[in-house]
């Protein structure tokens, strides 16, 4: 088993005013040759925008693009027609393909949104754009490891993307005990990152917001230190 650690204070980090971001890999402004992608995750922004700001219309190409509020409201738009408000408990996935012009932004007069922001590099280049949403707030069972992003159509519950790649986020209880299995034995590792809470994964405390890396095995254990809201990617490698 190998591990790469990416705490919460060694991320990018940058306070634009109306937005705070901080960049778990090189993103913008923020380069760090240590620091380009855990396999095919790209990028893992942890964004905060003020009421009434956001991202206005900018284009996307040949990325699958995850988005996964967590607090407030994220309104979406593109130049495919979507137009959504999503909040805390749902997710939205986009695949840019051969370009896609979007925006996101606040859509509270008095609240901040917070939201992670995903990258993963596809498997195929310039396919049709598409964007789904869906609420995963009830597929989490408290104390499982409950999978909300997959390969493909159909292959599981939630959302699917063009990579062998899975998302799953665990809402975990203080002392309850945690073995992640491998969704596939093809993958090349999976980045945990902590949303809330402090946990221990094979001996290495993580706490909020932290990220690590682990490849090269098929399965880890996860210890819970203290109520906890963790994300698993797994992702294959890419060349």
């Amino acid at each position: 088993m190998k591990t790469v650690l990416h705490k919460a204070n060694t991320r990018g980090h940058f306070d634009h005013g109306w937005l705070r971001t901080s960049h778990t890999f090189s993103f913008a402004d923020y380069y760090n040759p240590q620091r380009i992608n855990f396999g095919a995750l790209r990028v893992l922004n942890d964004d905060s925008i003020d009421p009434g700001t956001g991202f206005d219309f900018h284009p996307h190409k040949n990325m699958e693009i995850v988005s996964i509020p967590l607090s407030g409201a994220l309104k979406h738009g593109d130049n495919m027609g979507n137009e959504t408000v999503l909040h805390q408990g749902e997710i939205q996935v986009m695949s840019a393909g051969t370009g896609v012009v979007h925006s996101e932004h606040n859509a509270s007069a008095d609240k901040k949104t917070d939201f992670l922001q995903i990258w993963v590099i596809p498997d195929r280049m310039n396919v049709t754009p598409r964007y789904e949403t869906a609420r995963i707030s009830n597929l989490i069972r408290r104390n499982e490891i409950t999978t909300i992003v997959s390969p493909y159509p159909g292959t599981d519950r939630g959302l699917w993307i063009y990579q062998q790649a899975w998302f799953s986020i665990g809402e975990l209880t203080k002392d309850s005990d945690h073995i992640y299995h491998f969704r596939s034995p093809h993958s090349f590792g999976v980045y945990i990152f902590v949303i809330e809470g402090t946990v221990v994964v094979e001996g290495q405390e993580l706490q909020r917001r932290d990220g690590q890396g682990i490849y090269d095995t098929q399965t880890f254990g996860i210890k819970i230190k203290e109520d906890a809201k963790v994300l698993f990617i797994e992702v294959p490698a890419v060349e």
